[in-house]
């Protein structure tokens, strides 16, 4: 693999409060990085940065070498905790309408054989998704769950090479939640994403990633909460992860051997590696 995004002295300054300070980070093509870390630690200020929102203080983003504008384009697709869906749109429209804003810059409306391929691609990462058969339902109409795979839909319809996200699965039960690892993971493979994800659960963080982050204050000072920002105070390779991953791949091609390597369910993590995490 090779570095994709690089982070070169990256800083994040809001007049006297310091978000983000001499944060360094090269990213893998094909890689799930694994952002974990106390509240305010400047996690989201990270996906933002990455999504082309926001612009570093100081510091410079690189893509492929290439200086990172501060703006959203296509090659970056992000998912949210709060459901990006539009509700007087059904689950097609609601996929069709990043690709007719893409498309289509002036009217927002695809027509002909162009909205004709558009509807096609649409329909194909909903059933990716498992929501082939909800096509025509409104939002209000489905459940967390189904809601949730819409939105990873709008995100990946347009082929982004960057995954971001924004704890997307904090808001669901359980059961929901480790169907959408099961999603989520199937998909990274699938489309070679290279994803980056902000969680606050410690657990999923290992089960998913093939890389763990870890963002902290390194230095504080009582009397000015601000004065000082948070950097990347853990950065740990799951090597077990990796070569797990390689297996499944293999799996999929191997035709003598159907079905094997789908399962997706993490394997045990170092409860002393976790204490670590959770200490910082």
């Amino acid at each position: 693999m090779s570095a994709a995004l690089s982070l070169r002295n990256v800083w994040v300054e809001y007049g006297d409060k310091i978000v983000l300070e001499r944060v360094n980070l090269d990213i893998d093509e094909g890689a799930f990085v694994s952002v974990v870390g106390p509240s305010g630690a400047g996690k989201s200020s990270l996906l933002r940065l990455v999504l082309g929102q926001d612009a570093p203080s100081r510091g410079t983003i690189t893509l492929d070498g290439k200086p990172l504008q501060p703006k959203c384009t296509p090659d970056r697709g992000v998912v949210f905790q709060r459901y990006s869906v539009f509700s007087h749109l059904t689950v097609l429209g609601n996929t069709i309408f990043g690709l007719e804003c893409e498309q289509a810059t002036f009217t927002g409306r695809l027509f002909g054989a162009r909205r004709k391929a558009a509807v096609e691609q649409a329909e194909d990462m909903l059933k990716a998704v498992g929501l082939g058969d909800a096509m025509n339902l409104y939002p209000a109409q489905m459940s967390g769950g189904m809601q949730q795979r819409l939105a990873i839909a709008q995100a990946l319809v347009k082929r982004p090479r960057i995954l971001l996200l924004d704890e997307p699965f904090g808001a669901l039960d359980p059961g929901i939640r480790a169907d959408m690892h099961s999603l989520i993971t199937r998909l990274w493979r699938e489309h070679s994403l290279t994803i980056l994800m902000v969680t606050h659960d410690i657990q999923e963080a290992f089960s998913l990633g093939t890389r763990v982050l870890t963002l902290d204050k390194s230095r504080v000072d009582p009397h000015a909460p601000g004065r000082f920002g948070a950097t990347v105070v853990y950065d740990l390779t799951l090597d077990r992860r990796l070569a797990r991953e390689a297996r499944l791949a293999a799996a999929q091609v191997d035709e003598t051997h159907p079905g094997a390597g789908v399962s997706t369910s993490p394997e045990p993590v170092s409860g002393i590696t976790i204490d670590k995490i959770n200490n910082t």
